[in-house]
C-alpha cells in the first residue's frame, strides 16, 4: 500500500516541480516519469559491494548508513526524449544533456528529501547517502554506488559501458533513500550482471575519448574527459554519449 502510494507521490512531484523544468531552454522537461525498485537491506549482494572488482573496500551497506536499515528504494529517472534526441550527435555533450545533467541533479536530491519527509511523516526513519556528509568519491569510485544499489532492487543489469539498462533505456539519473521498514522486494528479474547487454558494441564507437571496449571501460579515461568538460562548462558537466544514439537508449535492446 506504502509503495503505490509512494509511486503517485513520486509521479506527481515528477509531473508538477518546477525544478523538472528548465527556465533558461524555454521551460524544457528533464525527467520523464521513474522506475522505482525496492532492495533488502540484507540482501547478501551488498557485501558483494565491497569487492574491489565490483565497486571496493569502501562501498558502505544499507545497515552502515543506518544501522536500522530493512529496505531500500531505489529508482530510475529517465531523461525526456527532447533531451536525448539533442545529445545523439558526436562530438561534445549538448546543451539541453548538461543541463539534464547539472538541473536534474538538483530535482533528484529534491525527490530523495520527498522520500524522506513522506517516510518521516509516517513515523519512519529514513536517509540517502547522496545527501550525507559521510558520502565520498575516491579514486574514481564512492561509497554508495547508485547503479550498483538499482542492479540489486531489481531495475536493470550492466552494459559494456557501465550504463545500467533497465526497462526505459540507460539515458538518465539513479537515486535511492535507506529505510528502516520491511518494504516489499521482488525477485530480481536476471541472473548476471550483463543480462540485458546484447554486446552490441554500439556504445564503444559513440565514446569521444575511446574509454569502452569490448572488454569494457576504462573509467580513469571517461573521468578525464568530464572533467575537460567542466572547464568548458562550469558548473555543468556530462558527457552521455554512450547512452544516446544506441539500442539501450530508452528501452531494454
Amino acid at each position: 500500500m506504502f509503495l503505490r502510494t509512494l509511486g503517485e507521490d513520486i509521479a506527481n512531484f515528477t509531473k508538477n516541480s518546477s525544478q523538472n523544468f528548465v527556465d533558461e531552454l524555454n521551460m524544457l522537461q528533464i525527467w520523464d516519469q521513474p522506475l522505482v525498485g525496492v532492495a533488502g537491506a540484507s540482501d547478501p549482494l551488498w557485501e558483494k559491494m565491497k569487492d574491489p572488482h565490483v565497486v571496493g573496500p569502501d562501498h558502505l551497506t544499507p545497515k552502515e548508513w543506518l544501522p536500522d536499515a530493512k529496505s531500500v528504494i531505489s529508482y530510475f529517472l529517465p531523461f525526456t526524449e527532447h533531451i536525448r534526441n539533442s545529445n545523439r550527435l558526436h562530438g561534445k555533450p549538448s546543451t539541453e544533456w548538461l543541463y539534464g545533467r547539472y538541473e536534474g541533479e538538483m530535482f533528484n536530491n529534491s525527490l530523495r528529501r520527498l522520500i524522506i519527509g513522506l517516510i518521516e511523516a509516517d513515523g519512519g526513519t529514513a536517509m540517502a547517502p547522496a545527501l550525507d556528509k559521510r558520502f565520498v568519491i575516491t579514486d574514481l569510485q564512492s561509497n554508495w554506488s547508485e547503479r550498483h544499489v538499482a542492479f540489486i532492487a531489481g531495475l536493470g543489469t550492466f552494459g559494456l559501458s557501465r550504463s545500467l539498462i533497465t526497462p526505459l533505456g540507460t539515458a538518465g539519473r539513479f537515486g535511492s533513500v535507506i529505510v528502516d521498514w520491511e518494504l516489499e522486494t521482488k525477485p530480481r528479474p536476471y541472473k548476471e550482471f550483463d543480462d540485458y547487454c546484447s554486446k552490441c558494441g554500439k556504445c564503444i564507437g559513440r565514446c569521444p575519448c575511446g574509454a569502452i571496449t569490448e572488454s569494457g571501460k576504462d573509467n580513469e579515461s571517461c573521468s578525464q574527459y568530464l572533467f575537460n568538460i567542466l572547464e568548458l562548462n562550469k558548473p555543468r558537466y556530462a558527457c552521455g554519449k554512450c547512452q544516446t544514439a544506441v539500442p539501450c537508449e530508452y528501452k531494454m535492446p
